[in-house]
């Protein structure tokens, strides 16, 4: 005789087809633990990035350990204080061909060198795109392999005012080798992904029509509580066949957030673009979309004017300004700050909505990592480039602050993949990879 040993084989014994799966499977009078559900947990990444580094003495905390204030860059995080991880002695140890913005993006989530090409970029020699798959993509291609943890999308490239022209600064994501992903920075372009259409409007019809099927047949040996859940399901199935009956069959309606209309791309727009590539965000992640992220703010040499600020000179050009001159010091402060306001808005939203089917909030399973191309702007230093991340999705130990001793920056990606379900042994270039992840839990 078969035994059903999990909820899902429970249902597909009964004749649930997959797509009454999600409506049932989290109903707690099948008698199943909460251990199906632990097993479930919906994990998520987003790595946010800014450009042309930080003001030192103004970002990184004095204080190794628990007990750190937050200087005047990372302020915004005062509320998620107790959820972030703030790493100081990260470094980016890729060598080789490109100026120091090219491999400070092109190597930032690669962990590899560039290949040799004919971008010419300051004073180094030219090079092209990255030699391998940036982590963030790896970790998709894990969770998509998998019936259990593959998504519509697998992953979503959000970006703000990156340029229109494709070459080495302006790409962080690969695929793979010499296979840059250019982020989607149009948040009209975007919604249109997310919530487009739907072609094959019978194909969905048939579907309702089995799902009505399926509740039937479990309605029948489940609780009071449950059927009860299973009636508002049902109503759900129905009223959108209705909606399909009724519309002129080409859309099948859904809740899907609102937009405010008519923003421009443009450099003044930036922080109005950027509240809605967050809310797109926080959207497609409580719809299961996807559960890897990206948002790219400009690009490596970044030249955005942020005159909302009071500041009229381009992010880049005041980059190179000495540290001797404190105005500017100041301004590029104000600069990061906004930054960090940005993650922490995104912090808000994700904490503000419950995770669906319970466990939480969406931040209580979602880590976002800001970082940087750069250390430090004036000097291109690759050494001590931020690296901040807020949430609990990877379980790494958060409300510190770590003194690292000048770590490659591999042993960071490895320890994001491990976070994410992925046990990479080595990422990127292998030589960095040798002492392992970073132990963060």
């Amino acid at each position: 005789m078969f035994y059903p040993t999990s909820r899902r084989q429970f249902l597909s014994a009964l004749g649930i087809s997959a797509a009454a799966m999600p409506f049932v499977l989290n109903l707690p009078s099948l008698g199943f633990c909460n251990e199906q559900v632990a097993a479930t947990r919906k994990k998520r990444l987003v790595v946010m990035f800014s450009p042309n580094g930080i003001v030192p003495n103004t970002f990184w905390p004095d204080e190794d350990g628990e007990n750190f204030t937050l200087k005047e860059s990372l302020q915004p995080l005062e509320p998620f204080k107790d959820k972030s991880l703030i790493l100081h002695g990260v470094c980016d140890k890729i060598r080789g061909d490109g100026d120091g913005h090219m491999r400070g993006i092109g190597c930032l989530l690669t962990g590899i060198e560039l290949f040799p090409g004919n971008i010419q970029g300051g004073s180094d020699t030219p090079a092209g795109w990255s030699t391998g798959i940036s982590i963030d993509q790896e970790i998709k291609n894990h969770l998509q392999a998998s019936e259990a943890t593959r998504t519509r999308f697998g992953s979503l490239e959000f970006g703000v005012m990156v340029p229109d022209r494709a070459d080495t600064w302006t790409r962080m994501v690969y695929a793979g080798p010499n296979k840059p992903i250019a982020p989607t920075d149009d948040p009209y372009q975007m919604f249109g992904k997310l919530y487009g259409r739907l072609k094959d409007q019978e194909s969905l019809r048939s579907v309702l029509d089995d799902l009505q099927d399926d509740l039937k047949k479990i309605s029948g040996i489940v609780s009071k509580e449950d059927k009860k859940l299973l009636d508002e399901h049902a109503t759900f199935v129905r009223e959108l066949e209705q909606e399909l009956k009724a519309g002129d069959g080409t859309t099948a309606t859904h809740a899907v957030p609102q937009l405010e209309p008519g923003v421009r791309e443009e450099n003044d727009n930036i922080p109005k673009i950027s509240k809605l590539q967050i809310e797109l965000m926080v959207n497609s992640f409580a719809a299961d979309f996807a559960r890897v992220a990206t948002l790219q703010y400009t690009n490596s040499v970044g030249g955005a004017r942020m005159k909302w600020l009071g500041v009229e000179k381009g992010h880049h050009e005041l980059s190179h300004e000495p540290d001797s001159n404190e105005e500017v010091q100041k301004q590029l402060t104000r600069i990061n700050k906004w930054y960090c306001e940005q993650m922490a808005y995104l912090a808000k939203r994700l904490a503000e909505t419950p995770e669906p089917g319970g466990n939480g909030s969406l931040l209580d399973n979602t880590t976002i990592m800001w970082t940087n191309e750069l250390g430090k702007g004036n000097s291109h230093t690759p050494d001590n480039v931020p690296f901040v991340l807020v949430g609990g999705g990877l379980d790494f130990k958060t409300g510190r602050s770590l003194k690292l001793p000048m770590v490659a920056h591999n042993r960071l990606l490895l320890s994001l993949a491990h976070g994410m379900g992925h046990p990479l042994e080595k990422f990127g270039n292998p030589k960095f990879c040798e002492e392992g992840p970073l132990s963060l839990s």
